[in-house]
């Protein structure tokens, strides 16, 4: 990494069965994050990267590693921004 370079906070799209339903239902995506990543972090770089408001970040660490579940609000649906990301 090059000095004044950001790390990446986003590493990519978590798509489960599970993720997919919330995504669906609650307007949520998940994504598998940097270890270090907090909630602030994972916030602004989900809304710089896709232009879309996020109403919560919860962070869970699981197999894959730290895995961030994003809840967008009502103005933003999370199946558009899931297409951007790669879910589809």
């Amino acid at each position: 990494m090059t000095t004044g370079e950001k790390p990446r906070v986003l590493l990519h799209a978590y798509v489960t069965e599970k993720a997919m339903d919330e995504m669906e239902r609650q307007n949520k995506l998940e994504f598998v994050v940097e270890r270090r990543a907090t909630r602030g972090d994972v916030k602004r770089a989900v809304e710089d990267l896709y232009k879309a408001k996020v109403a919560k970040v919860t962070i869970k660490v699981g197999r894959p590693g730290k895995i961030a579940t994003v809840r967008f609000t009502k103005d933003y649906s999370s199946e558009d921004i899931g297409s951007r990301a790669g879910v589809f």
